[in-house]
Parts: C-alpha cells; structure tokens; sequence
C-alpha cells in the first residue's frame, strides 16, 4: 500500500472540519430554539433564576444554550375537582364536591414560577378549596346549603377568587357538585320533607272540602230562596184571586172554565150535566 494513499490531504480535513462545524452549529441551533405553544407562556431563566418582567408569549423564541432555560405553563382553562369535609352551621358533617374552572394570569406566570413553581395546585389552589368551603359552609345549617345552593355557591366563588388572584391565579366559576351528610341526617331531611308533602297535601285537602262545603251552601241558599219566592208567588196568585172573588162572585165560574179542557164527564143514566157560564146582563 503506498503511503499516498493514507495521507489526508488539506482539503479533506477542511472537509471533515466543515462537516463538524456544520453538525455542532445544528446541535447548538437546536438547543437554543424554544417553541412556546398556543395558550402556554414561557418563563425566561438566566442559570436557573427568573428573569424579571419577561414573560415569552407564543412563538419560537432563541436562548443562549447553557445558559438559558424556558419553562412552559398553560394559561388556557383548566378544571379542578375537589372534596371538602366541613362541619354546618349546626354542626352536622358535609362532604363538598366541587369543580373549579381557573386559569393562570398570562402577566405574571413568571412571578408564578418563580414564588411557586409548577406545582400551584397542591400548594396554593387546593388548601384554598379548603379552607374557603370549610369557612362558607360553617355560616350555614346543614338544610340551608340544600335550599340556599346558588347563595353558598357565589359565597365561596368570591372568597376563592380573592385568594388566588393576588397569586396570578384567575377563578372563572365554580360549580357544587354535590353535599353528602351522614345518613341519619339524610334521613331525618328525607322525614322533614314527606312531613312538610303531608301537611301541604292536608291543607290542599282541607281547603278543598271547605269550598265543597261553601257551594253546598250556597246551593242550598239558592233552593230556600227559590222556594220563598215560589210560595211568595202563591200567596200573591190567591191573594189576587180571593180580591177577584169579593169583586165579582162568577170569577170562580171563569176560573173553572179556563181549567175545562172540553171533555165532558162519563156519567150513567143518560143524563148530559149542564155547564153553567155566567151570563152577561143585558142593560135595558
């Protein structure tokens, strides 16, 4: 083999210098390119400490390798649930359910990262959800967090959103999932309730019959007035008649006459009754 052959020339090894020139520059443009996604923001550190008031929005952003790091947090709507054993008013145990809609304030995510880091809901959202339904639950009894909901719902809305924000935290809404209580309580809300149907569908009852009542009176009333006019009518008829007789002694003939209904009577013996008509004097 000559030793020509095993020489590199000059510009082979300028070559081969190029080609690593080429890969670390790729390296570097890689390691130093930070894409931050639709509804993230990115957390700009210098050797690991935030960097102040630089908040990166979406977009491909370029760092010193080494040097600098991005941390990503999401600022879109996020949901969490939680559970919540709290004592009532009257000291009865609730189990809260509820569901909290939230997202982190894209102004300050920095802030955010750097007093809490990515864990926030452990540290701060959840010992928040405690302490606020434990503190709103508290101003209640146990029936009132069933028929005041939306009131006990709006309460610990507003003492979460005044919690959080100061942290860079944003509620949006909340929703109560549920109350559990134990299950005498239960049962004893389940009695209160047939009780309360019992006695309204008494009082439905009652009043009904009461109207009943009334309109069997009023009938009644209608059927005695009805009979004082119809007697009152009779009198007034004989009372007319018996002036009509002091009158004129042949009204009564009149009278039996307007009552004939033609016929005459069947009687034996051939004889034919005769029927008397009053008969008016001729003046001379």
């Amino acid at each position: 083999m000559n030793n020509n052959d095993i020489q590199w020339t000059k510009s082979d090894t300028g070559k081969v210098l190029l080609f690593l020139i080429a890969i670390f520059a790729i390296i570097v443009l890689y390691m130093s390119a930070y894409i931050i996604q639709a509804g993230e923001r990115g957390v700009l550190m210098d050797f690991g400490k935030v960097r102040d008031n630089t908040v990166l929005s979406p977009g491909i952003h370029f760092v010193i390798p080494f040097y600098n790091t991005i941390a990503r947090l999401d600022v879109q709507t996020q949901v969490y649930e939680s559970e919540t054993m709290a004592a009532s008013k009257d000291l009865q145990d609730a189990k809260t359910k509820i569901a909290l809609n939230y997202h982190i304030d894209s102004n300050v995510v920095n802030v955010l990262y750097r007093d809490i880091g990515m864990d926030y809901q452990t540290r701060i959202i959840i010992p928040a959800i405690h302490e606020v339904v434990k503190a709103s639950t508290a101003k209640y009894n146990a029936d009132e967090l069933i028929t005041q909901r939306e009131t006990v719902k709006d309460l610990i809305q507003s003492g979460l959103y005044e919690r959080l924000s100061s942290r860079g935290i944003i509620v949006e809404q909340i929703s109560i999932t549920n109350f559990e209580f134990s299950q005498q309580f239960s049962q004893a809300i389940e009695q209160k309730v047939t009780a309360q149907q019992n006695a309204l569908k008494a009082e439905n009852d009652l009043k009904r019959i009461e109207i009943e009542a009334r309109q069997k009176v009023a009938t009644a009333e209608g059927d005695k007035q009805a009979t004082i006019l119809s007697a009152e009518g009779k009198a007034k008829e004989i009372e007319i008649i018996q002036r009509q007789l002091q009158t004129s002694p042949t009204y009564i003939q009149y009278l039996a006459t307007r009552q004939w209904d033609g016929k005459l009577p069947q009687v034996t013996g051939g004889a034919i009754p005769l029927v008397q008509l009053p008969i008016s004097k001729v003046e001379s």
